[in-house]
């Protein structure tokens, strides 16, 4: 597999990967990830990116207050919204996408 990158959400990030969530026919609107990139830079998730070379690969979220109770008292983040795309699944990417959330 050539190299993959995962880092943080950027602005010119939104509409590939809405782009690529359309071409798949999955509701995942453009609104969703600028809702995301506005969360991220209020410091409530992260979301992070994964890429092969230039091409969107996936993605997930660390929510840092849970909306579950007994997380969000515990202090516990949570993983929301996990997704590889479906041809780049079996490759490693999301055991990555995991490890680096887990490193934060």
């Amino acid at each position: 597999m050539e190299h993959l990158t995962i880092r943080r959400l950027k602005v010119q990030d939104l509409a590939p990967i809405a782009g690529a969530f359309a071409a798949l026919g999955w509701n995942k609107p453009l609104s969703q990830y600028e809702g995301y990139l506005q969360e991220q830079e209020a410091a409530q998730r992260d979301v992070l990116v994964a890429f092969i070379a230039n091409t969107f690969v996936g993605y997930l979220t660390i929510c840092w207050s849970s909306d579950y109770p007994s997380f969000r008292e515990a202090q516990i983040p949570e993983i929301v919204d996990f997704n590889v795309l479906p041809v780049f699944r079996r490759k490693g990417i999301g055991t990555r996408l995991m490890d680096t959330a887990e490193g934060r």
